[in-house]
Parts: C-alpha cells; sequence; structure tokens
C-alpha cells in the first residue's frame, strides 16, 4: 500500500535492546494528505539504518510504501503501520496548471533617456 502526503511531525525516536541482546531503533512520522478532506497518517520506519537511509524531513512531500499488521497485547488490538520505501515527491507545477505570465512586459528603467517627462 502507499500514500503520498506532506510531512507534519517527526515524533523522537524510541529504542531498545531485544532479548536476544541485539539493539533496535524505530521512529514515527505524521503525513498528511492533500485530499479535499485531509486525512492524516502515524508511521513508523524500524532500523537506524532505515531511518538514516529515509532521512525524512519536516514540510517534505512524500510517498509512503508500507505495510499494515495487527497484534494482540492483553486483550486490545492494535494496528502498526510499517513503512519499507519513502520516495521524495517532486514539486512541480501539476499537470495541466495554467503557466503563469506577467501581464506586461517587464520595463527596463535603466535605459539612460534624457528626456524626463515627470513632473517632480
Amino acid at each position: 500500500m502507499e500514500l503520498s502526503g506532506k510531512v507534519i511531525a517527526v515524533l523522537e525516536p524510541r529504542g531498545g535492546v531485544s532479548k536476544t541482546g541485539n539493539a533496535w531503533k524505530v521512529q514515527e512520522y505524521v503525513i498528511e494528505t492533500h485530499d479535499q478532506y485531509p486525512r492524516k497518517m502515524c508511521f513508523d520506519v524500524f532500523g537506524e539504518d532505515k531511518i538514516n537511509q529515509f532521512n525524512i524531513q519536516i514540510g517534505e512531500e512524500v510517498t509512503v510504501h508500507f505495510d499494515i499488521d495487527a497484534r494482540e497485547w492483553q486483550g486490545r488490538w492494535f494496528n502498526s503501520i510499517r513503512a519499507w520505501k519513502v520516495d521524495r515527491v517532486a514539486t512541480a507545477a501539476p499537470a495541466g496548471a495554467p503557466e503563469v505570465v506577467p501581464p506586461f512586459p517587464p520595463v527596463d528603467f535603466s535605459a539612460n533617456d534624457e528626456k524626463d517627462d515627470l513632473p517632480f
């Protein structure tokens, strides 16, 4: 699955040591879509190497490829949205958008015209 949007929050990384003695690190991010009714999604990136590789910053436009999984803990179920790939979105003008053209050609004020017809 994938979702595109703007990164609006970068949460503090969490880490620890597993039962087998391996260190782990996870960081969560929040993106907001640009739909008529914007949606927010909190996803995580697992592993220090992936966190550094993706290098996600607030304000970036990204497409997040992720998997959803659920787990049970003490009789309650929790969803996990884990990113496995993050692409930067090019911030070009949308297809079909009109080109912005100034209404008048630019005026060259550098011409040294001796005639000055301004009254002041």
